[in-house]
């Protein structure tokens, strides 16, 4: 069984629905159907705007738990049938295969205590933007245009970190299936800092005095750390990581600068590629990508394993508050459920932590 923390009028009520946490399933506990049809309106069909619900949200758990940065992190909701807003058979890059799902994306406040989902957008493809009767029957907005996964990923970041009023902090994301130079681009326009894990075949030029001259002017990043594998050292970092294991990883840090080609989009001035191996003579390099040029080595390793404590988050408290539960057709609908999810999930870590008694930390550490 789970919660679901829902305040009208200054009153909470816990709601303990088992299963799905869809309207119908919590509405059973109030009474039934007049219950479900006032919920429904609540969330689907009112006129509350969820943007400054999820600004209040974001200004208030960056005060308690000021974050380290703000991690952006995908979201895929598998349906079975084809009415839920944005629900399509589509190549979702996480999973590595076709399926039928919505695709959407949240930005999270992040230590390595807790995070906290503050900011959502849900990705719509062309079947949906350009039939009009779809449109119609989810009120999909007129002005919203056709825009990639990862268009949104950046729009919601740059507006969580840029225009909230929010501590200044990067951004950390996975980029790997992003148009990289598109989102770098973004990110030094709003002055957001970034650290994005990259792929292997980004084309970058080598500005780091031990490497000039070992390698050719411009060498995709999977080339040049091969080539720099030998400069990796052991990175200890504080504290336990989710499994209660001490990390240690080797890394390294160079200087370089992006390809012509990215540049003409990225705009010039030099970057940091980071480096994360469990070995230095074998397996997976994790390549990571940043403007963060004059941060240490071990901050930036800090910075990157933020994206474990959001995954562990979501498994551990998001999704089983119902997040991915919404079963209406209404876009402002979903909106608003995954708003009202967020701030469940504010509710309920931040009760866990009053629970705990003084001198010790949270169970699960990052």
């Amino acid at each position: 069984m789970g919660f679901v923390v829902v305040e009208l009028g200054g009153e909470t009520a816990r709601l303990g629905a088992k299963g799905r946490r869809s309207t119908r399933n919590m509405a059973a506990l109030f009474g039934g159907s007049a219950t479900e049809q006032s919920l429904h309106h609540f969330v689907s069909d009112s006129t509350w705007d969820w943007v400054p619900v999820r600004r209040s949200l974001a200004r208030h758990i960056t005060r308690l738990h000021p974050p380290l940065a703000y991690v952006v992190r995908p979201m895929v909701i598998p349906k079975t049938g084809e009415n839920s807003v944005g629900v399509d058979r589509q190549f979702v890059s996480e999973l590595g295969q076709l399926v039928n799902a919505q695709q959407a994306v949240g930005v999270w406040s992040a230590n390595e205590r807790i995070s906290v989902p503050l900011n959502w957008r849900l990705h719509l493809s062309p079947s949906w933007l350009n039939d009009r009767v779809r449109r119609r029957q989810a009120s999909i907005p007129d002005d919203l245009g056709d825009r990639t996964l990862g268009d949104w990923a950046v729009e919601a970041a740059v507006e969580t970190a840029s225009h909230w009023g929010l501590p200044q902090r990067p951004v950390v994301l996975d980029a790997r299936h992003m148009d990289l130079a598109s989102t770098i681009a973004a990110f030094r326009a709003a002055g957001v800092p970034f650290l994005a894990r990259m792929n292997g075949a980004v084309q970058l030029t080598v500005t780091d005095p031990a490497l000039q001259g070992r390698t050719p002017e411009v060498q995709q990043a999977g080339q040049i750390m091969t080539a720099a594998r030998d400069r990796m050292r052991p990175a200890p970092l504080p504290g336990r990581d989710l499994v209660g294991e001490r990390p240690m990883r080797l890394t390294t840090k160079l200087r370089v600068r992006p390809s012509p080609a990215v540049r003409q989009l990225a705009g010039p001035g030099e970057l940091a590629l980071l480096g994360v191996a469990e070995n230095r003579r074998q397996g997976e390099v994790e390549l990571w990508l940043t403007d963060l040029t004059e941060t240490r080595l071990p901050t930036l390793m800090r910075l990157s394993r933020l994206v474990r404590r959001a995954d562990h988050d979501f498994r551990e408290t998001t999704d089983r508050l119902g997040i991915r539960d919404f079963t209406g057709r209404s876009y402002a609908g979903w909106h608003r459920h995954v708003t009202l999810a967020s701030a469940a999930h504010a509710v309920s870590v931040l009760e866990a932590e009053e629970r705990e008694p003084r001198g010790k930390g949270r169970r699960h550490r990052s």
